[in-house]
């Protein structure tokens, strides 16, 4: 496929027929099947984030009365409590663990239509919770199967693809999750007098309606295909990532851990800071969001270059670092800071994505790929629940939010290193790098 379809529109994109890498056919980051993928993230992006953007009004409904100088005296509930609640719905989705799993047995395609039904369904039925342990409860049902959507999309976009066009698609695929996150945020800065977190959260049944009108063209990759009818499939989760491959498996865990730790807390909290910590109005936040997705969209760009380019270890690094670095900015103190520190956030997260992704799928082969998507998703939810009960309960104690910031944040830019603990693979078809087993 020549460079033209990587990068030409996407009706250029449709019409190409698929190249192919001896028997596979491989799709451009444009067309239809990797298009869907992005979709599928998109709408696990709005069921997810909804948790966050709606926190405060989440807080205020449920929360009492307090006297004090604790976090709960702005937002109604305690850091705390809501460090603790938010850690439970995170912790929740170390059930996406075995769900990613059984998709390298029964495929994507299955497993993705049916995780992300599940998922949007679940934050439906949340918007009727009745009390704040209840919306945690059916919130953190719905997290493993929306966790697992991500993650699945992710691994499809990385075998429907050709090297010169798996980080764009990767990129494409977080793109279409941030779009998703910011479509909550957006309508909560602009309407949450009107719809109440109720309302964004009943608004899931939009996505889950859109799903399941486009499941036709999601697309089995030829790649598993092949794979599952020349391998015997082991059992899912640690008894598919075979011991030559748990290693890396260990070292890439470590990377979704560190990484987390930054932006569990950092995203988690920062709209409740925003709004009830700060006063930012709902249409400032809005802006925030609005122009930190055109940073965001920038990083992604930027991202997908440098991991073509300089490699996806060193891109990698550099995001992870720039993103505790941001964190670390944005909960410093002012507004001029949380605006700051937000948009380099996406842009640091724009970068980081496309090659921490591209590098996480090209380490190990088809047979377990979405396995170890699974376990860097459980160790990424290990990292955030960590993140989430150290900066919350520092934070809770006079609302020393920088200071919480300090000790969440700064360790991780030290654990960048671990990257170059793994080989570098960029320009390497999967083929190449694990002939027989892509």
């Amino acid at each position: 496929m020549s460079e033209a379809a990587g990068t030409g529109t996407t009706s250029r994109a449709s019409r190409r027929p698929p190249i192919s890498v001896g028997p596979l056919a491989l799709r451009g980051w444009l067309e239809p099947a990797v298009l869907t993928l992005g979709l599928f993230a998109m709408a696990s992006g709005f069921g997810q984030y909804g948790v966050i953007s709606s926190l405060g009004d989440v807080a205020k409904a449920f929360g009492h009365v307090h006297h004090g100088t604790s976090i709960a005296v702005e937002a109604g509930l305690s850091g705390t409590e809501l460090g603790v609640g938010l850690a439970i719905i995170r912790f929740a989705s170390l059930g996406s663990l075995p769900l990613a799993g059984l998709a390298d047995r029964f495929g994507r395609r299955t497993m993705l239509i049916a995780t992300c039904c599940v998922g949007l369904a679940l934050t439906v039925v949340a918007a009727a919770s009745p009390g704040f342990w209840w919306f945690v409860a059916i919130f953190a049902l719905g997290r493993p199967p929306l966790s697992a959507t991500n993650a699945l999309s992710q691994v499809g976009a990385a075998e429907e693809t050709a090297t010169k066009d798996r980080a764009k698609a990767i990129g494409l695929v977080a793109a279409g999750y941030a779009v998703g996150s910011g479509i909550t945020a957006v309508l909560h800065g602009l309407a949450s007098s009107a719809l109440g977190f109720r309302g964004i959260f009943a608004l899931s049944a939009v996505p889950l309606v859109a799903v399941i009108l486009v499941r036709g063209r999601l697309e089995e990759s030829d790649r598993f295909t092949r794979s599952s009818a020349s391998a015997k499939q082991g059992m899912p989760v640690l008894g598919a990532v075979r011991q030559p491959f748990r290693r890396r498996l260990v070292v890439v865990s470590a990377l979704a851990f560190f990484v987390a730790v930054a932006t569990g807390p950092a995203n988690s909290f920062v709209f409740i800071y925003a709004q009830n910590i700060l006063h930012i109005s709902g249409v400032g936040t809005s802006l925030m969001v609005v122009g930190a997705g055109a940073v965001g969209f920038a990083g992604l760009l930027a991202g997908r270059w440098l991991a073509d380019h300089i490699g996806r270890r060193i891109t990698g690094a550099m995001g992870m670092g720039g993103i505790a670095i941001a964190a670390l900015i944005a909960y410093s103190g002012p507004h001029v800071a949380l605006f700051t520190g937000y948009e380099f956030a996406a842009l640091s997260g724009g970068c980081f994505a496309p090659a921490a992704g591209a590098l996480a799928n090209e380490l190990f082969p088809t047979s377990v790929r979405a396995s170890v998507a699974g376990w860097y998703v459980a160790a990424g939810v290990v990292g955030a629940v960590v993140g989430l009960v150290v900066f919350g309960s520092v934070a809770d104690v006079g609302n020393r939010f920088a200071v919480g910031g300090l000790v969440t944040f700064l360790p991780v830019v030290f654990t960048t290193g671990l990257f170059f603990l793994v080989p570098e693979t960029k320009g390497r078809e999967l083929e190449e790098l694990w002939p027989g087993d892509s």
